[in-house]
């Protein structure tokens, strides 16, 4: 019976053993495991002209995937409001008409309970025992290696690609490579102008910029190579303060390694916090919310204006003429136990 007994610890032990090596080294390492928050998203349709005949309002609307659970709370409108989602990256939106307004103003207020979860796939180290040459890409991904507008993979995109990446075999050798690139050659830096579009040339020319110029040179590359990769975005979390205003976005950005599934790197938080340079190769931490996917979005129903260039603020047409006299504000609140 004590034999027994031993051999059942000792399998225990042993497979214990196994997920512990299994499990991502990163995991745990610069983040908390989850994060549950009120989010209230606030905006203002402002000075609407009185001889408006048709103002359409889209707003973005996050959703639960295997990094997130949200629910939605409130949606607070002054006219009626549907939910609808555009086909090519799946991005949830929140749509309305006003016909007319009496007041010249429309205000929307929409509020959700999120969960957001750590996203790990690893270090770099784990990542590179199951790299391989990039394969055929699946039809379903052929959009995430062809060009955005301000992302091509010609020209000097794919020059530079040549120049980081091409001695590197496999997607996750060659998106280290771009990685290190770009966070050793660029500076977060939003003086100035020119950041902040997502420009890669641009980008690579001013070697400075937010976190659309961090990752749009780092998706380029990829995507010159033949590798799909995407355009993250939503709002940072203060990572320590439980409520408050958020001042404006966060992007980052993931690739495909075909025996790993997508990978996560946020190259711009890695350059402002040098210690986790290492930790977002591979992961991105909890402390964010993610509104949609992609880069020269088509709404649904779709604007009469030209494709956005990405899509996290809202997004305002009168007369078939994009609108921007809006403010906005955004908010969260830590409302207790992690799911």
């Amino acid at each position: 019976m004590k034999l027994r007994v031993l051999s059942s610890l000792l399998l225990l032990f042993f497979l214990a053993c196994q997920l512990a090596a299994q499990a991502p080294s990163n995991t745990g390492k610069f983040s908390p495991p989850s994060r549950r928050f009120r989010f209230t998203y606030n905006f203002t349709v402002k000075d609407i002209p009185p001889g408006a005949k048709r103002v359409r309002v889209w707003a973005p609307v996050p959703q639960a995937d295997l990094h997130q659970t949200v629910r939605v709370l409130a949606v607070k409108a002054p006219v009626k409001t549907r939910m609808t989602q555009e086909p090519e990256y799946g991005n949830r939106m929140m749509y309305a008409e006003i016909a007319s307004s009496a007041t010249g103003k429309a205000e929307f207020t929409l509020e959700y309970v999120v969960t957001r979860r750590e996203y790990s796939r690893g270090d770099y180290a784990q990542l590179k025992r199951t790299d391989q040459k990039p394969s055929v890409v699946p039809a379903s991904m052929t959009r995430l290696i062809a060009p955005d507008s301000l992302i091509p993979t010609d020209g000097k995109i794919k020059e530079l690609a040549a120049e980081v990446t091409g001695s590197q075999s496999g997607a996750v050798a060659k998106a280290k490579a771009a990685y290190d690139y770009l966070f050793t050659n660029m500076r977060y830096d939003k003086t100035g102008s020119g950041w902040g579009r997502g420009d890669a040339v641009w980008a690579c020319d001013a070697k400075r910029g937010n976190c659309t110029d961090f990752h749009s040179p780092f998706i380029g590359m990829l995507r010159a190579d033949g590798i799909p990769a995407r355009f993250d975005i939503g709002f940072p979390l203060p990572e320590n303060k439980d409520q408050g205003d958020i001042a404006g976005y966060h992007c980052w950005a993931e690739f495909y390694a075909p025996k790993t599934g997508w990978i996560p790197v946020d190259i711009s938080e890695a350059w402002k916090a040098k210690q986790k340079e290492d930790y977002f190769f591979g992961s991105v931490d909890a402390n964010r919310v993610q509104f949609s996917t992609g880069r020269d979005v088509r709404l649904s129903p779709p604007q009469d204006g030209p494709a956005l260039n990405y899509f996290v603020y809202p997004y305002v047409e009168v007369d078939g003429k994009p609108y921007e006299n809006l403010a906005r504000q955004f908010s969260f609140e830590e409302i207790g136990p992690s799911e």
